[in-house]
């Protein structure tokens, strides 16, 4: 996620930590520890960040993971608070499967997926899309999954996941539409919108984007030099027109200067409900 004092913050989910990356500096370095797997990321107004927290991860199931992957101690699966000043709490921590992505909508609410971890059950559908209020409460927006990963908002403000090998429309009655079935050999991990709509997703396996209009059809593939797993990506730069990948293995943020489109402006989390507290660890 990029933030307004020209930095990105990504996540560790292996390390169990965020790291801040100075881009122009070409430097990086832990900004909170999160223990277990810090998934996804986004901006609160107050400088924090709110992280998917999945609990922790067996890599040895994951595709185009090879040799030993360090592992953080585990933690409660929810979503976590990572304040300025590197503190972390929980907002939630109580019956979730194992939170992935975040996305925060117009009004202030944290739309998150969780579909717990890989590979999903074989006998049912366990993932689903929750929300987390302003008042504090969460609640189901959707659910029947196969394995729900990336979320992010059209400029409408229609819900659409990464499910199975596509992108998937999500509407607020519960039904559902392909904006593509298909993405690809590697499907997608996490994705971001641009100004006009088009989806650009990290296809994972074949290390690179995919740039889906609205309507579904592919409007091209953006490669990513050498061999890895790229997992998630944002929109950043003054102007919104850098598009940042993290490239999980080997390790590497990626920028792709000058995109033709700048990205969708996102809006932060107006700030922690009263219910905040310390939570489980």
């Amino acid at each position: 996620m990029w933030c307004d004092d020209g930095t990105v913050v990504v996540t560790s989910v292996a390390a169990g930590a965020l790291y801040r990356v100075w881009p122009e500096r070409l430097h990086a370095e832990v900004f909170a520890t999160t223990l277990g797997g810090a998934n996804g990321a986004a901006l609160a107004a107050d400088g924090s960040i709110l992280v998917t927290q999945n609990g922790g991860m067996d890599f040895s199931n994951l595709p185009g993971v090879v040799g030993e992957m360090p592992t953080s101690p585990p933690a409660t699966p929810g979503l976590q608070l990572a304040r300025p000043d590197g503190t972390v709490t929980y907002l939630v921590g109580e019956d979730l499967h194992g939170p992935n992505d975040l996305a925060i909508a117009a009004d202030g609410a944290v739309y998150f997926t969780d579909p717990g971890h890989w590979p999903p059950p074989a006998d049912r559908e366990i993932g689903r899309v929750m929300v987390y209020e302003r008042d504090g409460s969460v609640r189901a927006f959707a659910s029947g999954f196969f394995f729900c990963n990336g979320i992010a908002f059209e400029p409408d403000g229609t819900v659409v996941v990464v499910e199975r090998q596509g992108l998937q429309r999500v509407r607020a009655d519960g039904s559902r539409e392909w904006v593509i079935e298909r993405l690809g050999r590697g499907g997608g991990d996490g994705f971001c919108v641009d100004s006009q709509g088009r989806f650009y997703v990290a296809c994972t396996v074949e290390h690179g984007i995919r740039v889906i209009e609205p309507d579904g059809s592919v409007a091209d593939f953006w490669p990513i030099e050498g061999t890895g797993l790229c997992t998630n990506c944002c929109f950043g730069g003054a102007d919104l027109r850098t598009l940042f990948v993290a490239d999980a293995l080997p390790g590497h943020l990626v920028a792709f200067d000058g995109c033709p489109t700048p990205g969708l402006a996102l809006p932060a989390w107006p700030g922690p409900a009263d219910t905040v507290s310390d939570g489980p660890s």
